[in-house]
């Protein structure tokens, strides 16, 4: 299964750690004692994750070890020192920039693939990187000590973890623009009326949550399960003419499929 590329030895020194189960892959932010304030080397090896899962599994789940989600950037890597055992910051004079930071965005991107549905386990703060994380992800199941914030514009940056699109889609361009340009902290009741998450449970209650959530979607045929999510996925570009003709064109695909079984 191309799932095993990725083992515990690939995973040494990023901060993350992959169990898969049957159809289940749970990654985790492994850096408690920082949060799990995210680095490149997370980046990267939720590309690497994302590049060995694909197709092989059907749900994962994201969540972070300890009290917190994620706390977002290192701030370190802004320091002279840097962040230990990690390269330097990309220079954005470089030719190679942009290609870095689109390296870093692949470990996000891979969440949103039609094989799978991604969902993320979130509980404390998830700021920044660990919100984008977290829009990444299908579907949010949250704690009630959740706390959103968008950071990067109080640090003199922009979200380029691919999560400027997501936020708009989800609560609309006005409050987006709220959200960043205040930095502000989102509260877990404020985030369901949002649509931020699909569900807000005592954090006593997470885990169980997310299980039965990922029990409930395994229950669903794998085919037409990943044919509607990319329907579903498609249906926000397409005008009715063209979703209509996206459904039959699925349909046909899933019944020649069960025919030759």
């Amino acid at each position: 299964m191309p799932a095993d590329l990725v083992g515990p030895a690939d995973l040494v020194g990023t901060g993350l750690e992959l169990s898969i189960c049957a159809d289940v892959a749970t990654v985790t932010l492994a850096r408690p004692e920082r949060r799990n304030a995210m680095t490149p080397g997370m980046w990267r090896g939720l590309a690497r994750i994302g590049n060995a899962l694909a197709g092989a599994v059907r749900v994962v789940v994201v969540r972070g070890a300890g009290p917190s989600f994620c706390a977002g950037i290192d701030l370190r890597m802004f320091s002279a020192e840097g962040v230990p055992g990690e390269e330097a910051n990309p220079d954005p004079a470089d030719a190679a920039f942009d290609e870095s930071v689109a390296g870093f965005q692949a470990g996000y991107t891979w969440l949103r693939d039609p094989s799978l549905v991604s969902i993320a386990a979130v509980q404390g703060h998830a700021i920044g990187a660990g919100f984008q994380l977290a829009l990444a992800c299908d579907l949010r199941v949250i704690a009630d000590d959740a706390k959103f914030c968008m950071k990067e514009p109080a640090l003199g940056l922009v979200p380029d973890l691919t999560g400027t699109k997501p936020l708009v889609e989800i609560v609309g361009l006005p409050r987006a623009i709220e959200m960043c340009l205040t930095a502000r902290t989102v509260d877990a009741a404020e985030a369901a009326q949002l649509r931020l998450a699909e569900l807000v449970v005592p954090r006593a209650d997470l885990d169980a949550a997310v299980s039965d959530l990922v029990a409930a979607l395994l229950s669903t045929d794998a085919g037409a399960a990943r044919a509607t999510k990319a329907l579903l996925v498609q249906a926000q570009g397409n005008t009715l003419e063209q979703q209509a003709a996206a459904e039959r064109a699925a349909q046909a695909v899933l019944l020649a499929a069960r025919r030759g079984r």
